[in-house]
Order: C-alpha cells, then sequence, then structure tokens
C-alpha cells in the first residue's frame, strides 16, 4: 500500500458511515490486490475538501472555472532512491454529495469510486479516448465489485444495450 497522508479540510466528510482514511485504504489495497504490484514505495495524498477549494484550483490549473469532484495532480521526477510520490488527489465533497443523490449512490460508494479513478490517473490511465475509457472502466469495474461498490458504470451500459 502506497504511504498516505489523508487530510480532511472539510468537516463535512466527517459525516460518513467510514471514515476517510480508511475508505482510502481500502480503495488502495484493492487496487494493489487488482494490479498485481505494490504500491508501497509510493506516496500519495488524499484531500478531502470543498466545492470552493477544489473550483480554485480547477481554475488556477485547468482554466476552469468551477468545481467538479475530483482532481488529480500527479507528482513530478524525483531521483532515484528516493520515496517516489504518486501524487495528489482532491475530493469536493458538495459536488460528490449532489451527484451521489443525483445518481442514486451513497455518498461512500461515490467517494470510493472517485478516489480510485484519482489514482489511476495517477498511474497513467486516462479515458480521452474510447479505448482508453474502456480500459480504465474495466479496472473501476473490478476493484470496486471487490469493494463490493455497485458498478458506476451499470447504468450507461443498460442504456446502451449491454445490459439486456
Amino acid at each position: 500500500m502506497p504511504d498516505l497522508d489523508v487530510q480532511v479540510t472539510f468537516a463535512a466528510w466527517q459525516d460518513d458511515s467510514e471514515d476517510p482514511q480508511s475508505m482510502t485504504r481500502r480503495v488502495a489495497g484493492a487496487l494493489e490486490k487488482h494490479l498485481g504490484q505494490s504500491l508501497k514505495t509510493r506516496e500519495l495524498t488524499v484531500r478531502f475538501s470543498s466545492d470552493e477549494e477544489v473550483r480554485a484550483l480547477n481554475a488556477q490549473f485547468r482554466g476552469k472555472d468551477a468545481p467538479t469532484n475530483v482532481l488529480s495532480f500527479p507528482a513530478g521526477d524525483v531521483p532515484e532512491g528516493e520515496p517516489q510520490p504518486l501524487g495528489d488527489i482532491i475530493l469536493a465533497r458538495e459536488t460528490v454529495v449532489r451527484e451521489a443523490a443525483e445518481q442514486g449512490k451513497t455518498v461512500a460508494d461515490h467517494t470510493c469510486h472517485l478516489i480510485l479513478h484519482g489514482m489511476l490517473h495517477l498511474l497513467g490511465y486516462d479515458h480521452g479516448t474510447d479505448a482508453e475509457a474502456e480500459e480504465m472502466e474495466a479496472i473501476e469495474r473490478d476493484v470496486l465489485a471487490a469493494l463490493d461498490v455497485t458498478d458506476p458504470y451499470a447504468e450507461r451500459a443498460m442504456e446502451a444495450g449491454h445490459g439486456l
């Protein structure tokens, strides 16, 4: 498991049934198991924050003056032999809660999905093309299933006729 620095800077995150630290550890452990590789030598910061902070970061780094559910910031190059940071993930509480309600999910399940999604971005996965999206979503489905989290893409698959 990566060396985790879990920061809760917005108190509303403490309202969930599972604390952010254990949720992050569960996701990281399930991802390691799925990938069949240890991330023990990597460092990861996950920040549980607010729409306000995420909006400011989104504007500064992506030119989008609006909150989003999760942002991932890959680490820069580090000399060999030094601990290898994976990067930083930051989640926006109000957006996560709103999306979970709109999608009929629990906040915890949606949060697990977004932590995983952010970690995959930090590991180099993307969803810019259909092939990349299929690969990334397949990993998300498998890892989330191992965590007993409902497939976040099931409804879309049903609409497309894949679940019939």
